[in-house]
């Protein structure tokens, strides 16, 4: 076990310590944001309602179904985005980004039919063209108040929150910070409180962690941070009985106040280049990531720096969940593995195969894992050994995380029809 702490870091970290700060610049106006509202059976964010990957207690959910079998609908999905679905009220909202003439949109579709509400044009122009062959245009989720969609996109070399209304209709949109280009951007907008969250990682001594007034899109608050690459979404977790935003990478594990970006404490402790977003079973964080090291830590998440177990996984993009004292997680390779949380033992691990960005989903006991070829495996989510339930095909690419909510799946996927890509939002009953 390893202690790290704060003054005891090496001169470099300290000194990228020294430039980083909390600026304020929004009014001392209260804020005119409503408190945030969703329903029972609303997918409101990235990561569902409880930002963590699971869906609400008791909510089953389908765990067989093909293109020809237990399709309630389908909606074709202009151009290519990986960005996940959400599901607010009767709309099922996602961003997309199609090529000549190159736009960057957020269609809407009724939850029950999938006819097509509205599309909203966000972004002409100003593409990134050479980034990973992996990344798109829109590889963000939405996030939604109970008044307003907030969507980010990386655009005209900028990164640029914008907020709809529940029409489609731009209310604001302002932008985050100026952004160097290294894999893609895949950052999604978190909410809470009076604030839409932001975290735009980079090289080139821009990087930036902000919060905007939900009502206005004002700068409230912005963090600056290490001149480096890195893509994950702030996270909320509540832990201590004390709300955090968790955000990993950058050679950091950092919690700030989310209300005023105040820094509760930040330590080395995770790679430099991190995806996924952290868990937490109310006394560690986990973080992992994939470069320049493989990398998955259990953290203390008490600000003491004490890491209680570490190993080299390559847990690099998709999300782990967490049950019952027990750690999930799908390895890029293709490896499912559980882990007891709180001392790192091995329980099992089991190898499913293909290469996995979408991150695992858990309901009702099971956990839904769905792999770049399109195929989904459901397996139950126990320590005692890896119990296969079922695998599903569907389309032949998939790199979106699916909504499941209200006994229903939301899956992104992609296929390949005479020569050209057709992209498709389904629901599955």
């Amino acid at each position: 076990m390893r202690r790290w702490m704060m003054w005891s870091v090496c001169l470099g970290v300290a000194l990228v310590f020294a430039r980083q700060g909390i600026q304020g610049h929004a009014d001392d106006k209260p804020s005119a944001a409503g408190p945030i509202r969703f329903e029972p059976n609303d997918w409101p964010w990235w990561r569902g309602p409880n930002r963590n990957g699971t869906t609400p207690v008791g909510q089953k959910a389908p765990t067989q179904w093909s293109a020809t079998e237990g399709v309630r609908w389908k909606a074709s999905i202009p151009g290519k985005g990986h960005g996940s679905p959400i599901v607010i009220g009767n709309q099922v909202v996602l961003n997309t980004a199609v090529r000549n003439p190159d736009e960057q949109w957020v269609y809407s579709f009724n939850r029950d039919t999938g006819e097509q509400l509205w599309k909203t044009r966000v972004h002409e122009g100003g593409f990134v063209t050479k980034q990973n062959e992996k990344s798109t245009s829109a590889n963000s989720t939405p996030a939604f108040d109970g008044e307003r969609i907030y969507v980010n996109f990386l655009s005209h070399g900028a990164i640029y929150t914008t907020a709809l209304d529940l029409k489609g209709q731009q209310v604001w949109q302002t932008k985050v910070n100026d952004y160097q280009l290294h894999q893609g951007f895949s950052s999604s907008p978190t909410v809470y409180g009076s604030l839409v969250l932001v975290s735009a990682d980079c090289r080139g001594g821009t990087g930036v962690l902000a919060g905007l007034d939900r009502a206005t899109g004002k700068v409230v608050w912005s963090h600056a941070r290490p001149a480096l690459a890195n893509y994950p979404s702030p996270i909320i977790l509540n832990i201590g009985g004390k709300d955090q935003m968790f955000v990993q990478g950058c050679d950091l594990v950092s919690s700030l106040d989310p209300t005023s970006g105040s820094v509760n404490w930040e330590f080395p402790g995770a790679t430099v280049e991190c995806v996924t977003s952290t868990v937490t079973d109310g006394t560690h964080i986990y973080t992992s990531g994939g470069y320049p090291k493989n990398h998955l830590a259990a953290i203390k998440a008490d600000g003491s720096g004490t890491v209680a177990w570490e190993i080299p996984a390559r847990v690099y993009v998709p999300s782990m969940v967490l049950k019952d004292g027990y750690l999930y997680a799908m390895l890029d390779a293709g490896v499912a593995q559980c882990w007891k949380s709180d001392t790192g033992e091995e329980m099992w691990k089991e190898r499913v195969g293909g290469t996995f960005s979408s991150s695992l989903v858990l309901a009702d006991g099971l956990i839904y894992a769905t792999d770049e070829s399109g195929k989904s495996t459901v397996y139950k989510a126990s320590p005692e050994k890896f119990e296969l339930v079922a695998e599903n095909q569907l389309g032949t690419e998939s790199f979106a995380t699916s909504a499941i909510i209200g006994g229903r799946i939301y899956h992104r996927a992609a296929e390949t029809i005479e020569g050209e890509r057709k992209e498709t939002l389904y629901c599955i009953e």
